[in-house]
């Protein structure tokens, strides 16, 4: 993969036709390292959020030994870039086939479920082909439903079982594992810490009520990366109210704590340099969109950062829309995208902060989808890991009193 300083020496080199995606190693790496060092236990690296084999094999370098997988292509991936990696299957509801070619074929022993369903499944999936006995050595999870209300897009409503459920499915599982935990998802781009102290204090009533031995708990995914309009706290209050409230729960006392951080892990990693083919008004026609690396710009409005590459746009910003390539009225993204208002077909912008998810949502749709990948050794458009988050402790919002 080609190295170039930054998304400007891109646009000189290759003057490209279609977008160009620009990969970061040593921003996933930092945010790698910052988890690693400062969460206060586990981090499995949420492998949906851009299962791109060159940035999972830089999280493991940085430190991320564990993986949250969510189907068994993912296993299959993760297993084969990285044999010693612990591979957790965190999706509740999977096929037999694939969780017994997870256990048996790739070495998953942690998986989770929400219903009883899931649990005689995975039972019965693990046991030994040849004797047909239980498998003694399985890693259960229970999902509990826990609330979105600080995140910006919702995680509440598909999976996790209620809290009147989870005591009995607690006494259940326990039966047939050798390590129980809990786990939850406060939902995507969480803007506040107290999304945690929500879903922390329902899974202490659901442990008090089914007293059983828990030995683990994950608090999911959910940390934030910065985007416009959406600046989270820093992450370190995150991770205070999470330990605080960790070790009050009613757990054992070798009990671990884990995270399954995606975006947070992803979003600085890649950014894309897309080109505008036509103007129209405050309306730029771009090369990539909805079916693209911009579905989310597209689908649930969310704002990128963009930026003007051509040196020579000197009138102040206006707010643009854009629309993709295809010929589908749907593909459109409102903004709105400050850019400098003379702006016009065949410049080049910068779309900022599409690790997570813009690689793993492109499709071919109409043709389109074609994107070269090369390395930047620039910063991206904002970090939370670079150090320039840092803030008095006085302004800390998680501080006991």
């Amino acid at each position: 993969m080609h190295i170039y300083p930054d998304a400007r020496s891109v646009i000189r080199a290759l003057a490209p036709d279609e977008p160009v995606i620009l990969n970061r190693p040593h921003a996933a790496a930092r945010a790698a390292r910052f988890f690693v060092e400062k969460f206060p236990g586990k981090s499995l690296y949420a492998v949906k959020a851009n299962p791109t084999p060159d940035l999972i094999e830089v999280l493991w370098e940085a430190g991320i030994t564990h993986f949250d997988v969510a189907s068994i292509a993912e296993v299959r991936l993760v297993r084969g870039l990285l044999p010693d990696a612990t591979l957790c299957f965190m999706h509740p509801i999977k096929t037999p086939g694939a969780i017994r070619e997870a256990y048996h074929q790739h070495g998953v022993r942690t998986f989770s479920l929400d219903s009883v369903e899931e649990l005689e499944k995975i039972v019965e999936a693990c046991r030994n082909p040849e004797t047909g006995e239980a498998a003694t050595d399985l890693r259960l999870a229970v999902r509990l439903r826990v609330s979105s209300e600080y995140s910006e897009l919702s995680l509440a409503s598909k999976f996790g079982c209620d809290l009147s459920e989870a005591p009995l499915l607690l006494q259940q599982t326990r039966q047939h594992c050798d390590w129980l935990g809990i786990c939850f998802h406060v939902g995507s781009q969480a803007m506040s810490p107290f999304a945690y102290v929500q879903a922390l204090d329902r899974t202490r009533a659901a442990i008090a009520e089914a007293s059983v031995v828990i030995d683990m708990i994950d608090v999911g995914g959910g940390f934030p990366s910065w985007y416009p309009d959406l600046e989270p706290p820093p992450l370190e209050d995150y991770f205070q109210i999470i330990h605080q409230h960790f070790y009050a729960l009613p757990i054992a006392y070798n009990a671990e704590l884990w995270c399954e951080p995606g975006r947070a892990l992803s979003a600085e990693y890649s950014s894309m340099i897309v080109r505008v083919e036509k103007r129209r008004g405050e309306e730029l026609y771009i090369n990539d969109g909805a079916y693209g690396a911009l579905y989310d710009a597209a689908h649930v409005n969310w704002r990128f950062p963009v930026r003007a590459l051509e040196d020579d746009l000197r009138d102040p910003d206006a707010d643009f829309a854009f629309y993709g390539p295809t010929c589908d009225d749907a593909d459109y993204m409102k903004g709105p995208f400050p850019l400098p208002s003379d702006i016009q077909a065949g410049d080049y912008i910068e779309v900022g902060m599409l690790g997570a998810y813009g690689a793993a949502m492109k499709t071919g749709f109409n043709g389109f989808g074609d994107a070269q990948q090369v390395v930047v050794t620039d910063e991206p458009m904002a970090s939370l890991y670079d150090g320039s988050r840092a803030r008095p402790e006085v302004d800390n919002v998680v501080s006991l009193r």
